[in-house]
């Protein structure tokens, strides 16, 4: 049975910042996906020529292009880190991850209820009766092997590395703040010159 929590309530969300600078420390050779505001924030805490900053139009897809890195070299771990916003634009990629029976995938959903770099618009999800959506229970529902989530700083410092050990393929659900008016996604430069750096330390490393 998949290990699993309850989703985190809306009235307590962890700095996201913070929830970023825990994976930081743990990320070793792991291949690491960003996407969106992910994007605009994990550079500032990592410069592993493994990590891949993936922010086309096409919300949503970060999963997808980290589950073929993972099936493409199954003995490397890949780690995508992605919005609720884009989540919900591909809920069926939680499906094809199952079915791909890719173990060493993990999907980290950060919850923080708005489209945050195209202004701060509330998600469907946000506008709900209930107020928030069991993101984590979906990937329950699709068959995620090991499903947590999280919305206290302090637990997911004390469990992340544990989390990132369990069966595959992973997904955590972490509630984090907006961060306000430093929104705007900067680009961290031209994709040709990126992927080719990345593409060779995928290969060498």
């Amino acid at each position: 049975m998949p290990e699993q929590q309850p989703s985190p309530a809306r009235q307590q969300r962890m700095p996201f910042i913070a929830a970023l600078q825990v994976l930081a420390g743990l990320r070793t050779d792991r291949v690491v996906v960003t996407t969106m505001g992910s994007a605009r924030e994990w550079p500032k805490l990592s410069q592993h020529p493994l990590d891949l900053h993936y922010i086309p139009s096409a919300m949503g897809q970060a999963p997808a292009l980290g589950l073929g890195l993972a099936l493409a070299q199954p003995e490397r771990e890949v780690i995508v880190l992605n919005g609720d916003g884009c989540q919900l634009m591909n809920l069926g990629v939680l499906v094809t991850i199952i079915a791909s029976r890719a173990k060493n995938f993990t999907l980290i959903v950060f919850d923080n209820g708005i489209y945050e770099v195209t202004g701060g618009q509330q998600t469907a999800a946000a506008t709900t009766e209930r107020g928030t959506i069991d993101f984590a229970g979906m990937a329950s529902a699709a068959g995620f092997e090991s499903v947590r989530s999280f919305n206290s700083l302090s637990d997911w410092q004390r469990e992340a590395a544990s989390v990132l050990k369990l069966p595959g393929p992973r997904f955590v659900a972490l509630a984090v703040e907006p961060v306000g008016a430093s929104y705007q996604l900067e680009s961290p430069g031209p994709i040709a010159e990126r992927l080719a750096k990345f593409q060779s330390a995928l290969f060498v490393s």
